[in-house]
């Protein structure tokens, strides 16, 4: 009996995690913003801010509208729980950064 209240308690535990792991964009307060690394007071109030005039459509609509997030941004955001109705980010080829153009060698014998 002790063993199957054990398991009981870990199954709940476990999916308490995951339900309170998911914070959608539209719907997070700053606080709850706040709570996903890389997400600090600033950021936060420009996302309630953006998502005041209008809620995200998508992520390429929150990476347009809110400075401070770009596509790496939204990656680690989306790893650490946040989605745009209820999606995660996943980049396409029009939303990945631009490669940096490679390095010059130095002239020989310079």
């Amino acid at each position: 009996m002790t063993l199957l209240r054990t398991l009981v308690a870990g199954l709940l535990a476990t999916l308490s995690i995951a339900a309170a792991a998911a914070v959608d964009v539209n719907k997070a307060t700053e606080a709850e913003l706040q709570a996903l690394p890389g997400v600090g007071p600033a950021l936060s109030a420009r996302i309630v801010g953006e998502r005041a005039k209008a809620p995200f459509k998508h992520w390429g609509d929150m990476i347009e509208r809110v400075r401070g997030v770009g596509p790496t941004s939204a990656v680690k955001l989306s790893s650490a729980g946040l989605t745009v109705g209820q999606t995660s980010y996943a980049p396409t080829e029009t939303q990945a950064e631009p490669a940096k153009p490679a390095r010059k060698a130095a002239p020989a014998g310079k």
